[in-house]
């Protein structure tokens, strides 16, 4: 079972343990409402939907959302995400209290968009010589046969859109976990800018 929670990603800090500095990236996990329970007889599978970031502006809601959200007794929220959780019913607070200092955890988000992008900086090709008569610096080179196959290859390394894709970083390790505030410090780096949106899970 994929224990888990949405959160937002606030920046990076550093958490001194008494031996050593440590970088950790601070999480705001939760809290996040149980909105449906999907059910093995009803829908095929089990699972909760968690509800992340109250919407305070209701023109941005929809009356097919706004009614989701009433069957559960939940205010509307900005982020639905499934996870495959048990023991859990609808309406109840998802916190960050599920997490224990030292747990590892794996945090799925988007990655930062870096625009069209080069095969130097895209995929680490070395170029070409740095002379001033050469006409072959920053260019990806040779791309393929000719007659045959007399196309490019699937999957090729070339330029092209960098970043703004989702990206999984695993076995972080918690360093702190602060219920009353509902942070999250874990050690390294997660993917995304500030205010990004995290998926949280065990393991």
């Amino acid at each position: 079972m994929s224990v888990g929670i949405i959160g937002k990603k606030i920046g990076m800090s550093q958490v001194f343990d008494g031996r050593e500095l440590i970088p950790v990236t601070v999480i705001q996990a939760g809290p996040c409402k149980v909105v449906q329970k999907k059910t093995m007889e009803k829908d095929g599978y089990e699972a909760v939907q968690l509800a992340f970031d109250e919407e305070k502006k209701k023109a941005r809601v929809t009356k097919a959302i706004e009614g989701h959200f009433k069957k559960s007794g939940t205010a509307p929220h900005r982020f639905l995400r499934e996870f495959s959780m048990a023991g859990y019913e609808q309406g109840q607070d998802v916190k960050v209290d599920i997490f224990k200092k030292g747990e590892l955890i794996a945090v799925s988000g988007v990655s930062k968009g870096k625009g069209f992008a080069g095969v130097m900086k895209r995929h680490n090709f070395a170029g070409g010589p740095g002379g001033h008569g050469s006409m072959f610096n920053r260019r990806p080179g040779s791309i393929g046969a000719s007659a045959y196959p007399s196309r490019v290859w699937p999957g090729k390394k070339l330029p092209g859109h960098m970043g703004d894709v989702t990206v999984t970083v695993k076995n972080l390790k918690i360093i702190e976990v602060r219920p009353e505030q509902n942070l999250l410090f874990v050690r390294g780096a997660v993917p995304g800018g500030e205010n990004a949106l995290v998926l949280i899970t065990k393991g």
